[in-house]
């Protein structure tokens, strides 16, 4: 009986060690992400987004900013399912995250700040997909711009672009870098990432 409860712990410990080397290995940056470049280096349209973790929908309108706002649209925002469970367990995203961000437009309004009325009562109330942005995760291939690369598959009704070169710098990274703290991401406007 002692020598099958030994054995018995024995293969527990094993099973144990197993499993923690094999979620160690999942956190590594090879077994995570759905980011894919083809052979030009341009990052290839994620597929399935609409299906990955949502993580908010920020919205900074026109009636609200004196008909100026830099990013009028809803941004849906999405994270690969892999990656925001590394998120979850360490409060870091991983390398092999990707975060895509579809605008989409604000329904036409019935006021002048652009809100419109509906059954719930006034508000803004998102109409048509009006674009696609894109962030990758991989600290070896973006070094230079904090971690992360940023792509534009265009800002205008899908079908998107099939794939996007990365963005300059000064555009997104520079924004992000500025603005974003820790990390890259906006963390501040997504409660599930806080």
């Amino acid at each position: 009986m002692k020598s099958q409860l030994k054995t018995l712990m024995q293969s527990t410990a094993i099973a144990a060690a197993l499993l923690a080397a094999g979620v160690a290995a999942a956190e590594g940056s090879a077994s995570i992400g759905a980011a894919t470049f083809n052979p030009q280096g341009e990052l290839v349209l994620p597929e399935g987004f609409r299906e990955w973790v949502f993580i908010g929908a920020p919205l900074t309108p026109h009636g609200l900013n004196n008909g100026k706002a830099g990013f009028p649209e809803y941004h849906h925002v999405y994270v690969n399912p892999d990656a925001f469970a590394v998120y979850q367990r360490t409060g870091e995203f991983p390398d092999g995250t990707v975060i895509a961000k579809e605008l989409v437009l604000l329904q036409k309004g019935d006021f002048k700040d652009g809100s419109k009325k509906a059954p719930s009562g006034r508000g803004y109330f998102a109409g048509e997909f009006q674009g696609m942005d894109v962030m990758v995760k991989d600290s070896k291939r973006f070094k230079d711009t904090n971690a992360w690369g940023f792509f534009n598959f265009g800002h205008h009704a899908p079908p998107y672009l099939k794939s996007a070169k990365a963005a300059p710098a000064e555009s997104c990274a520079g924004c992000h870098s500025a603005n974003a703290g820790k990390d890259m991401v906006f963390k501040t406007y997504y409660p599930v990432l806080r």
